[in-house]
């Protein structure tokens, strides 16, 4: 324990020193936050509410979507991938540290700094131009703050199965793209699941993209009753049980492959 947290508060320190790099992010993330809360706004014209989602709801979603981009890291991440083409994964290997704890504690002391520096003021910035919707109660914020937690660790293990394809092909980008790609459209990131077919907004609901973006949104709107917000949560807590037991087969094979190979 006593390591995993020291590489959160290394990863941690490391995203506060990239300051160039985390304005630029948060300014275009800005610039796109309102940019998609203008289409939202233009979309719904005279009508206050579309199934269920309220204009005020919509144009918070825009703005939470946004903010959470870096928090998240869910549509790019090649971390870890890299260290396995530059050799670097044999030294990780090595290191007197579960592989998965080892880059876990990397990408959430990253989520933490990225999350002070970029989606904090982003979602503050936006609160100052539009009018959003903010949960009600400390119930509401504890079930958020817990499927946010959540979120993070599904999304981490998505990547870090998407990473693991580098084990096996010696240019695994484009496996990346289409992976991630796939997070995009189901996620409910572009355009909120509400405003989609009931049938395919379904289905991405019971993904691990929906999970990680639809869901912790709708806690935070309010737009889910107690019973709702709790099958939601378990819902996370499959996704992370899930993945997590496929990424750990996943990676045992991975490494017997790179053995083998002399890696």
């Amino acid at each position: 324990m006593k390591a995993f947290l020291a590489t959160i508060r290394i990863s941690f320190r490391r995203q506060l020193t990239y300051r160039a790099a985390n304005l630029s992010g948060l300014a275009t993330n800005l610039m796109f936050g309102f940019f998609r809360a203008s289409v939202l706004i233009a979309l719904y014209d005279q009508q206050t509410s579309v199934n269920g989602l309220s204009i005020q709801g919509a144009v918070t979603y825009a703005g939470m979507t946004q903010a959470l981009i870096g928090f998240l890291s869910f549509f790019h991440w090649y971390d870890m991938m890299h260290t396995v083409y530059d050799g670097q994964v044999g030294s990780d290997l090595l290191k007197p540290f579960n592989f998965f704890g080892y880059w876990l504690g990397v990408d959430t002391g990253r989520a933490l700094g990225t999350f002070l520096t970029r989606s904090l003021p982003i979602f503050v910035l936006f609160a100052l131009f539009y009018d959003i919707v903010l949960p009600h109660s400390i119930l509401q914020w504890g079930a958020f703050i817990l499927s946010m937690t959540l979120a993070h660790l599904i999304s981490f293990a998505w990547r870090f199965l998407v990473n693991l394809a580098s084990f096996w092909t010696p240019n695994a980008l484009g496996i990346g793209r289409f992976a991630f790609g796939l997070s995009w459209i189901f996620s409910g990131f572009f355009m909120p699941l509400a405003l989609f077919p009931d049938w395919l907004a379904e289905i991405c609901r019971l993904t691990p993209f929906g999970a990680t973006v639809y869901l912790p949104i709708q806690i935070f709107l309010g737009s889910s009753s107690e019973g709702t917000t709790l099958n939601s949560l378990l819902l996370q807590v499959f996704w992370v049980i899930a993945l997590v037991l496929v990424d750990q087969l996943i990676l045992a094979l991975g490494v017997r492959k790179l053995v083998i190979q002399g890696g």
